[in-house]
């Protein structure tokens, strides 16, 4: 049996957190409590192509809205 994360032929969806933290997941799955849909479903490259272009501060919401310490 194959791992459904890994499947490129499957639909995928990209789902964002309250943190805007970005994820993969499988449309046949039940997304998670604390996550939405953003994009999707549409083909797992698609996917990885929208979170490369909106995903470019991998800090959680409430970290980058902190300042940084020097």
């Amino acid at each position: 049996m194959s791992n459904p994360f890994d499947a490129a032929d499957r639909a995928t969806l990209v789902l964002v957190n309250d943190e805007g933290r970005h994820s993969l997941w499988p449309e046949h799955l039940e997304v998670p409590a604390g996550w939405q849909v953003a994009f999707g479903p549409a083909g797992r490259q698609e996917c990885v192509e929208r979170i490369d272009r909106n995903w470019t501060d991998m800090r959680p919401r409430s970290s980058a809205s902190r300042p940084s310490v020097k």
